[in-house]
């Protein structure tokens, strides 16, 4: 009897424990427990944090002034909640780029851009003699940031930025974004009922965060107030200062397609490998189109890219092609940008050489395969899944090392060999 009753109190006991934390997990806090916790948080973070910025109490109340969460944008970890964990989703840079460059987009974008740019030839001319930047390029821009203007702003950006302050998962910037808008309101800028936005934060026509707005805004049509809202100078020349403070160096192009002999290795690109334009033109590097480099480039500097290794077009771009990517830091929408400008300036067209079909790839299968180069030695730059020119190049590398043809791109086969 006493081991039979021992047995069934361990038992007891045991499921007790089992079912313990169940018992005493906390349940989600309610939206209305949430907004009690952010309407605090204005008060004891926000504020000590603005007031170190330099703004006044009077401002601060104005503008956050009916502020609401919007529970519906992305990235939020509402108090009381865990992170989403990572997931391992097959994304557009590791599938063909192809669909990044629809060509009935890009040829619609074009069309409507031209006739803008003829349209604002008068201000473009001042714009480029102030700032250097040519007019397709500013146009080009307007275009894909909001569609020259024409896209719909539907949020409050003080919501938005109060929002993604309190619970996202990049806090800290959001939280210096919401001071910078703040002193966008306090400075007559902008009321903070018509500072208006994306569901990210960036505002106007040319899609500036807070920060940027307060860098590189101008008034360039002289009414006195720097409106990338409702104002296409504003708007345009706020995008060619942007430009010209990230390093844009007039009179040069962006880039050009080529096309690399055999025997000329692909892992050979990004920004710190830098050759004049005439040392990769006796490498064997030559136009797609045939035509010579611009003799001004020669002795200029330029880089081999390779977006999608062997398996795209390739390029050599200049520093301009850099500062693209200070807009948005991504190889694609350079490319996207240089292409809809030379269409716009030239009556340019789709790159020569295709997209070609890749083999879909996990961002953990490029991670994986990052590791295993870091392993044997290679810099692939940050360990993140994602394939920059570093990891490229040290495909690349570590192809011809083993002595395998290189493509400088991310694939099943390789992912298998780099066990």
């Amino acid at each position: 009897m006493t081991i039979r009753f021992t047995q069934l109190a361990l038992l007891a006991l045991t499921a007790a424990m089992l079912t313990a934390p169940l018992a005493t997990a906390k349940a989600a806090p309610s939206r209305d427990e949430i907004d009690a916790q952010f309407r605090q948080w204005i008060t004891r973070d926000l504020w000590p944090a603005a007031q170190a910025g330099g703004i006044n109490r009077t401002a601060f109340d104005k503008a956050l002034q009916g502020v609401r969460l919007n529970f519906d944008l992305p990235d939020l970890v509402p108090p009381g909640t865990a992170p989403p964990k990572e997931q391992n989703q097959s994304q557009a840079e590791f599938s063909s780029p192809a669909a990044y460059f629809n060509e009935k987009r890009l040829q619609g974008l074009a069309a409507t851009g031209r006739t803008l740019a003829s349209q604002h030839a008068a201000t473009l001319r001042r714009i480029e003699k102030t700032y250097g930047v040519p007019g397709s390029v500013l146009i080009a821009i307007w275009g894909r940031e909001s569609g020259f203007g024409r896209a719909k702003l539907p949020y409050r950006a003080i919501d938005v930025l109060a929002t993604k302050a309190f619970m996202s998962t990049r806090k800290p910037l959001f939280q210096q974004e919401l001071i910078s808008a703040l002193h966008m309101v306090e400075s007559g800028d902008v009321s903070a009922e018509k500072m208006m936005g994306s569901w990210a934060g960036a505002l106007g026509q040319p899609q500036f965060m807070p920060s940027s707005y307060l860098k590189y805004a101008v008034d360039f049509d002289g009414d006195g107030t720097r409106d990338i809202w409702n104002s296409v100078p504003d708007s345009l020349a706020s995008i060619a200062n942007y430009l010209v403070k990230s390093g844009w160096q007039k009179g040069r192009d962006w880039g050009f397609e080529i096309s690399i002999p055999q025997g000329v290795s692909c892992a050979q690109e990004g920004p710190d490998r830098a050759k004049p334009v005439a040392q990769w033109t006796k490498d064997g590097l030559e136009r797609i189109t045939g035509k010579p480099f611009p003799e001004a480039e020669a002795a200029l500097p330029a880089m081999m890219l390779v977006p999608a290794g062997t398996h795209g077009p390739e390029f050599l771009v200049t520093p301009n092609f850099y500062v693209f990517k200070e807009y948005n830091n991504s190889d694609l929408y350079a490319l996207f940008i240089g292409n809809l400008a030379d269409r716009i300036a030239f009556g340019g067209s789709a790159f020569r050489a295709p997209w070609e079909p890749l083999g879909k790839m996990l961002r953990s299968d490029v991670l994986a395969m990052q590791k295993a180069l870091v392993a044997q030695g290679y810099d692939v730059g940050k360990v993140d899944g994602l394939p920059g020119f570093k990891t490229r190049r040290s495909i690349g590398e570590w192809q011809a090392k083993n002595g395998l043809a290189p493509t400088c791109y991310p694939s099943a086969d390789l992912k298998a060999m780099l066990r």
